[in-house]
């Protein structure tokens, strides 16, 4: 045991200088008193305590610290937050204790380091959402706070094979849904890349693997393209006296996946795996234009060589995106028919596209701050506090509206004063009035797009000229939550129509009390319920909101009843007792229908959900007998064969999902200890519904192909099909019953072979 101690110790020591080393070898001044300070208190804090891995806690904090100083560029503040960042939470040290012995400041990021439960959503939130809205808030006054969390999330991430599979896709969810775009947003472009990969390995750990292998497969291959390529490249620049370096980018593992599932393409047509990157080292004394005007430099030369794709020009140099991305990126036909991506920046861009403008220049002790990236970051924190300011009842809403912000791509629009705006891609007019001012945008009336009129839904292009006519009587209306895409617009827009619901019910309550009144009869519950069953509503608040609009219009029916069943009051009772239960009934038979609509067993209804109490530490089995007690999300279908996990409803009830399902990310990243490890144990016995699309060329004779392949070779009932036509082209959905997604797989395959078949793919 001695022994154990003592190696556990030495293995501390090494860790912990291994990082003053990198510390010291940094830009940043040479405060390392402070950082021992806060090593040596953590230490003393965490003692006798162990991960899950087996090693001593300590090992987490310099890991983390570890990270921030050498992947991030943080300086010795967030070092020693990075080192303390554990101790509240963990041992019975308070903030108050961290702002005594070490001051305001770290105490302050300390304190929102360090997770909350209940209270800004109320007593049903999850505490996940909750920590993550105390973190956004500290963030806004310091944006180390989430530099220092993402290092927390990197290293969790590295190291999450130790915990259980329901944590490991609550985290691994989590940190796709929010820590992954906070990276790329604050322009860590590596971290965000690592992060990604580990969620996926661990939610979708064989399409990881075989991923993983088909790049490794062809590597070789596209390492010679690569050389190949760059090697005339090389000469021109040789020539031309540039001092550079050219590095091979090959795309990550879930870059490739994520656009084979969106644009249902197969590995080998992802054409996209190889980029080539060129970082030049401008001369001494060298501003951003002289860079600017080396990267087009550079460009003429290359294009001196390859002809480049003529839409795929993207100039992030004049404008750089709103993380501070610079570059020049074109897109060229190489030597083997392949277009290849060159991207072209300078080592200070570079860097930024590595490690983040917000950690390197903001917080870049002792250099100049730059004056561009601050203030993007500065309106991107008003943004972000816009939306903390609102009333957010729902945990999944508020994520949903920061989630919103993240957005990766820009375009730049233009204001009628030839200023230029940041915008992300696929907003619409209505977006930008609401991105000018929350009062432009409430009371936008019309939007001018190139002097022109259009819709509020128009979508915006990057160079679009566009003015907002406002008038002080349009109010805000909620089919407009139809078609804004940004946070800030969705948020406003929920914030003030809320405000007007609630208007309206207090003068529906209004309404009521008065008719009540002049009619005689006494104000209570009873007799609000009696409207409500009248008018076919099922709450209260729904009845006064509808008479507030005016939608109901009490009257002479309303006093009859009221009056006819006062008399009887206990027969009212009766009945009011057997609306609600009818009520509930149908409510709860109408969930089931909806969610059980892959589930085809002899016709059988699925039984009731699994006791409300059960633990979740164990996997969900989902074989013959158990799987009647579980629902299968409607929007998803998940089939066996798919990667799946469980959801439990405040109700008790468990909802199966596939691990990629949209409403199974939201749920992981806003309520994950609620989220199920699940795993398929069925014979090819019961059957379940999937829906693939085929594309192909129209002629006589090809549904005919498809249903004899369908039907009569494979023996599969088809629910439904649909063929549409258009040019020459079909596109058909067919609604198949089979066992699992194997069976899809040989479905889809057989289809291929067809002369005039395109594509094949499962979409549901």
């Amino acid at each position: 045991m001695e022994e154990q101690h003592i190696e556990e110790a030495k293995m501390v020591d090494e860790a912990y200088q291994h990082l003053i080393d990198t510390y010291l070898a940094s830009h940043h001044r040479k405060h390392t008193d402070i950082i021992n300070k806060a090593f040596n208190f953590a230490r003393q804090a965490h003692q006798g305590v162990k991960r899950l891995s087996g090693e001593p806690y300590i090992m987490h904090p310099i890991a983390v610290a570890q990270i921030a100083c050498e992947e991030i560029g943080l300086g010795s503040t967030s070092i020693c937050c990075a080192l303390l960042h554990d101790v509240v939470e963990d041992t019975d040290y308070t903030v108050e204790d961290i702002r005594n012995i070490f001051g305001d400041k770290v105490a302050q990021i300390v304190d929102g380091l360090t997770k909350i439960s209940g209270g800004i959503f109320g007593d049903q939130a999850s505490a996940q959402a909750e920590s993550f809205k105390k973190l956004l808030l500290t963030m806004s006054e310091d944006i180390r706070v989430i530099l220092i969390k993402i290092s927390d999330r990197l290293h969790n991430m590295r190291t999450l094979g130790s915990q259980l599979p329901n944590k490991q896709y609550k985290i691994a969810g989590e940190t796709l849904y929010i820590y992954a775009p906070l990276a790329n947003r604050l322009g860590l472009n590596k971290v965000k890349e690592e992060l990604e990969d580990l969620s996926f390995h661990y939610e979708h750990p064989e399409e990881y693997e075989n991923i993983q292998s088909r790049i490794a497969d062809v590597r070789s291959d596209l390492h010679r393209i690569f050389e190949e390529f760059t090697s005339p490249v090389c000469r021109k620049l040789d020539e031309a006296g540039i001092r550079y370096h050219i590095k091979e980018r090959i795309k990550s593992p879930y870059s490739i996946w994520n656009k084979m599932q969106n644009k249902h393409v197969t590995f080998e047509e992802v054409y996209d795996l190889l980029a080539v990157r060129v970082i030049f080292t401008p001369p001494e004394g060298a501003n951003n234009e002289d860079e600017i005007a080396e990267c087009f430099r550079i460009y003429a030369l290359a294009t001196s060589i390859y002809k480049p794709h003529p839409e795929r020009l993207r100039d992030w140099l004049s404008h750089p995106k709103a993380n501070g991305y610079q570059a020049l990126h074109t897109t060229l036909m190489g030597n083997h028919g392949l277009w290849i991506e060159m991207q072209i920046r300078s080592q200070r861009m570079d860097e930024m596209a590595e490690q983040g403008f917000a950690a390197h220049w903001k917080y870049k002790e002792g250099d100049d701050k730059s004056k561009d990236s601050e203030t993007e970051l500065d309106k991107w924190l008003v943004t972000i506090k816009e939306i903390l300011d609102d009333p957010q009842p729902n945990a999944i809403d508020f994520l949903d509206a920061i989630k919103m912000n993240l957005y990766a791509n820009e375009i730049f629009v233009v204001t009628p004063k030839g200023e230029f705006k940041t915008m992300p891609t696929g907003c619409t007019a209505l977006d930008f009035a609401f991105s000018v001012h929350s009062f432009v945008g409430s009371h936008c009336m019309g939007v001018k797009v190139n002097h022109s009129l259009v819709p509020l839904s128009q979508v915006l292009q990057s160079g679009d000229q566009v003015e907002v006519l406002t008038a002080k009587d349009v109010k805000v209306q909620p089919e407009w939550l139809n078609f804004v895409t940004t946070g800030k617009a969705r948020s406003k827009i929920l914030n003030i129509l809320r405000r007007k619901n609630r208007e309206q019910q207090k003068r529906g309550e209004d309404i009521v009390n008065d008719f009540f009144t002049q009619n005689e009869i006494e104000i209570n519950s009873i007799n609000v319920d009696k409207l409500c069953i009248l008018h076919s509503i099922e709450t209260r608040e729904e009845l006064y909101t509808a008479i507030g609009q005016q939608k109901v219009v009490l009257g002479e029916q309303d006093l009859t009843v009221l009056k006819e069943v006062s008399k009887d009051r206990k027969g009212w009772a009766r009945y009011l007792r057997f609306f609600t239960k009818r009520q509930s009934d149908a409510n709860k038979k109408s969930t089931n229908e909806e969610q059980h609509t892959t589930r085809i067993v002899e016709g059988k209804p699925a039984a009731a959900a699994e006791p409300k109490k059960k633990k979740n530490k164990t996997p969900l089995l989902l074989n013959e007998e158990t799987i009647a007690n579980y629902q299968m999300c409607p929007d998803c279908h998940p089939i066996p064969g798919d990667d799946v996990l469980g959801y439990q409803d405040r109700s008790g009830n468990i909802v199966i999902h596939k691990r990629n399902c949209a409403i199974a990310d939201r749920l992981k990243a806003s309520d994950g200890n609620h989220i199920w490890a699940a795993n398929w144990d069925t014979h090819k016995t019961l059957l379940f519904r999937a829906t693939i699309r085929i594309d192909g060329i129209d002629h006589v004779g090809i549904l005919h192909q498809i249903t004899d392949i369908l039907s009569e070779q494979l023996n599969v009932n088809m629910p439904r099909l649909l063929i549409e036509t258009h040019d020459g082209i079909f596109r058909g959905e067919v609604q198949l019953e089979v066992h699992d997604a194997e069976d899809v797989q040989t479905i889809c395959k057989k289809l291929k072979k067809l002369k005039d078949i395109d594509s094949v793919t499962r979409i549901s």
